[in-house]
């Protein structure tokens, strides 16, 4: 795991200065290749082959391929072997190396060779070229910035920045589209002219020129002639490669446990591989609402785990902020906070961890899920009486402490279903509306955004060829929601502590075997990953394989109201950013319903507190 950096002219003391800047990446080594046409750089953390032989920018054996990589290729010693039956030699025993040489032997469809997480720059010096890739599923960054002429990348979007040249403004878009979904959705981010370069996409730069094409998505037609059980079994074959490919290092390695179902599947899986120690890493509140501790600990007990239990019990401005500096951009996962203290504790052990990140995406796990089939029979109910009976009847009733309950999800629940239709099964996990919306946006902000809110959705809808209507939305949680929430949280929240973090149950082969399989055998009337449970059965305890969906997120909405208190307010009213792009009146109203109780607007508040934070920390500090 590591950082990379370049761009398309030659200079020693910013590719050095970018370097620098996403040290935290790779704290091992640095390594900087500059010519005529190129300068790279690479922050190296070593996993693989440990010896100086896996310094980076790699070159083949002329010197005319330069490659920065960062990621893992779990294939690689496969591919390494038929590369040397093909007459290739090797210097290194490293999965980089693997990748120069499977480009010589294929050009650029060697990356339908790869399978694992990378993200990586090649620079043909003779084709004049700079090939650049981010893998499948989205699981490593990239970043880039072109104009004039000239080509910008890195892992981190702080690192581009360091190029001065390149001015620093806010993206109005990025900025109404976060808002709601809270992340920025690629291409964009929240720095107006640079761009994500997309899961399952390639960048090749030539003449100036940079072209950006798919080379992968994500395939839902239904596969033919397959039986339950056989699935099940098939599926039990999958989890047990992948969780096996994913434990290759020359380092120690552990595993994130929360105690739900995707986790403790990980925790049983490398049990069998494993036979001395494993460390296990649970995140626990006092609030049991929020916590999932007695869980996490069944699962450790019956696998018999090196147990580590973090308890976070406060949270104070300056974990917030480092937050938000190491993700470069406001994006309002409840957990960041958790996770980035949790990695913090896990390197003082390990270097390398497993994380159960995806399962929910790929086997329908999330209510979000449940609500998009009981919206089902809510709209029996007459329009007229949900719109003006029901839903000012729910939204009157007072907010619960507790983490979920009845009426905080019946709440949530009527909220997402007055949204259009055609926000598919994301609009109970979208925070704004229209009438949200013009309340909170000053009006000199609308006219540099365009306000639909779901248009990125029909976007991504567009290319889903089933009709499934589970699968459907398994498509668009995995091609859409997961990588630039999800996985851009874990990335950059392992990354700050030179941790990596692995992600066996969204291995393409995986989950390209999981998207063909009917949307009803993972959502069996209101069970969630109904096959994945029953694959699980008499390998986890019941507890575990038959429990719902909890997560181990913040308890935000309580600290708002006591801890954060003062800081959110001064925050709010305070930043340059919010007073020129939203009402503060409003902002100050929706502060004081939710310290009053009468609404939980703790989505909201967070999401601009990110905001205002970012903004002091990018364009202020």
């Amino acid at each position: 795991m590591c950082g990379i950096v370049g761009f398309s002219w030659r200079d020693e003391k910013l590719v050095k200065r970018m370097a620098d800047t996403i040290r935290h990446r790779g704290p091992d080594q640095e390594g900087l290749y500059c010519d005529e046409g190129v300068s790279l750089g690479h922050r190296r953390l070593s996993i693989i082959d440990l010896s100086d032989h896996g310094r980076q920018p790699m070159a083949n054996e002329d010197g005319s391929l330069r490659l920065v990589f960062n990621g893992e290729i779990y294939n690689f010693k496969e591919l390494r072997d038929d590369l040397i039956r093909r007459g290739h030699t090797f210097a290194s025993r490293t999965d980089t190396e693997v990748i120069l040489h499977a480009y010589e032997e294929y050009g650029t469809e060697a990356v339908h060779k790869l399978r694992g997480m990378f993200a990586f720059a090649l620079w043909d010096s003779r084709r004049r070229w700079l090939w650049l890739v981010r893998d499948r599923i989205g699981i490593k960054p990239l970043y880039y910035h072109q104009a004039g002429g000239k080509l910008v990348f890195a892992s981190e979007i702080k690192a581009i920045l360091e190029d001065r040249s390149i001015p620093r403004e806010v993206n109005h878009q990025a900025l109404y589209d976060y808002l709601g979904f809270e992340f920025v959705p690629a291409p964009e981010t929240m720095f107006r002219n640079i761009w994500k370069l997309p899961a399952g996409h390639q960048l090749l730069w030539r003449d100036g020129q940079a072209e950006v094409k798919a080379y992968w998505d994500l395939d839902m037609a239904p596969k033919q002639d397959i039986r339950f059980e056989d699935a099940v079994e098939t599926l039990r074959f999958h989890l047990d490669s992948c969780v096996k490919s994913h434990l290759i290092s020359d380092v120690p390695l552990g595993v994130f446990l929360s105690g739900g179902l995707d986790s403790s599947a990980l925790v049983a899986m490398m049990r069998r591989h494993i036979s001395g120690p494993l460390r296990t890493f649970t995140i626990g509140y006092h609030d049991k609402t929020f916590s999932e501790l007695e869980y996490a600990r069944i699962v450790a007990d019956a696998f018999g785990t090196e147990h580590h239990v973090l308890m976070i019990d406060d949270l104070n401005a300056e974990n917030i902020e480092q937050s938000v500096w190491h993700l470069d951009e406001p994006m309002t996962d409840l957990s960041a906070v958790p996770l980035m203290l949790v990695c913090r504790k896990a390197r003082e052990f390990i270097t390398v961890c497993l994380s159960g990140e995806g399962g929910d995406e790929s086997f329908a796990g999330y209510d979000r899920f449940k609500a998009s089939r009981l919206n089902q029979y809510f709209r029996f109910i007459p329009a007229p009486v949900r719109r003006y009976v029901v839903g000012p009847l729910v939204a009157g009733l007072p907010d619960q402490p507790q983490k979920k309950g009845a009426v905080n999800m019946l709440k949530r629940f009527v909220e997402g279903a007055s949204l259009p239709p055609e926000g598919e099964h994301l609009r109970w996990q979208y925070f704004s509306g229209l009438e949200q919306d013009l309340k909170l946006f000053s009006r000199g902000f609308r006219e540099k955004a365009v306000f639909d809110r779901f248009r990125l959705i029909r976007d991504h809808m567009a290319h889903c060829a089933t009709t499934d209507r589970v699968n459907r939305e398994v498509y668009l949680d995995m091609r859409f929601m997961m990588t630039d929430s999800v996985l851009m949280k874990v990335d950059k929240m392992s990354m700050a502590s030179s941790l990596e973090i692995r992600v066996p149950l969204i291995d393409h082969v995986f989950v390209e075997y999981m998207a063909g399989l009917p949307g009803d055998w993972k959502l069996r009337r209101m069970t969630t990953k109904y096959v994945f449970r029953s694959a699980l059965k008499g390998i986890l305890p019941d507890s575990i394989v038959y429990r719902g969906k909890q997560g181990y997120s913040l308890p935000v909405k309580h600290l708002l109201r006591d801890r954060l208190r003062d800081y959110m307010t001064s925050l709010l009213n305070e930043s340059p950013v919010i007073r020129e792009n939203m009402s503060v009146d409003h902002v100050n109203a929706l502060i004081g319903e939710h310290l009053a109780m009468k609404h939980n607007h703790n989505h909201v508040l967070w999401a601009l507190m990110n905001v205002a934070i970012w903004h002091n920390r990018f364009f202020r500090g």
